[in-house]
């Protein structure tokens, strides 16, 4: 995996406060997080024991709370 080569905002004090990222990791960065969205909503659905229901619904569901 490719290193980040991300910068740091710092205040009058030197304290880090932000991050500045390429739009290129940046956007890699949301892919990860939405992948680990959906493999931890598939863990949650898996351990509830709850009804199974449709792959399309689900995706229509997850859909709706990401609104």
């Amino acid at each position: 995996m490719k290193t980040l080569t991300e910068k740091f905002l710092v205040d009058e004090r030197g304290k880090k406060v932000g991050v500045l990222l390429s739009f290129s990791e940046y956007k890699k960065l949301l892919k990860k997080l939405e992948e680990l969205e959906s493999l931890y909503a598939y863990d949650k659905a898996k351990a509830s024991k709850n009804e199974v229901i449709p792959f399309e619904q689900a995706i229509k569901e997850i859909e709706k709370s990401r609104e």
